[in-house]
């Protein structure tokens, strides 16, 4: 089983690019599609506290349910939000990664090259064609 988990929306390619740099160090993550597999309520308040982020900072504000629940209203309280993170797991900003260097919310992506274990086995490039890591394994910048 690997030491690294990826919570990932294969639909966002900021989460698309992520795993595929985590693959380009050698490794093979645990894949955890959260919208089908949320995390519970204990594993988000860890998440958020190993990320060491404020519960806001993981909420995604350009979808559905943001506007509809009014989220920007600064009355709700951390376990409020924590609770329509759970009730709706697309609010939950993506993706986070956690390896034995640390847990980050990797936007950008190239974030995960920070707490990756091991370099990068080789060049690569975004999907959108933005080179992140050049052939020697060494990050561009």
């Amino acid at each position: 089983m690997s030491n690294i988990t990826i919570y990932h929306n294969p639909a966002c390619g900021t989460s698309r690019n992520t795993l595929e740099m985590i693959r380009n160090s050698g490794t093979e993550p645990n894949i955890i599609y959260y919208l089908d597999t949320p995390p519970s309520h204990d594993e988000l308040v860890k998440l958020i506290a190993d990320m060491g982020i404020p519960v806001r900072a993981l909420l995604r504000k350009n979808v559905e349910p943001y506007e509809q629940l009014n989220l920007a209203d600064a009355r709700f309280t951390d376990e409020q939000l924590i609770g329509f993170m759970l009730q709706h797991p697309v609010l939950i900003n993506r993706p986070i990664v956690v390896t034995p260097l640390g847990t980050r919310l990797c936007r950008p992506s190239e974030v995960v090259l920070d707490i990756l274990p091991q370099t990068q086995q080789g060049a690569f490039t975004k999907e959108d064609g933005e080179k992140v890591v050049d052939a020697s394994g060494k990050r561009i910048r």
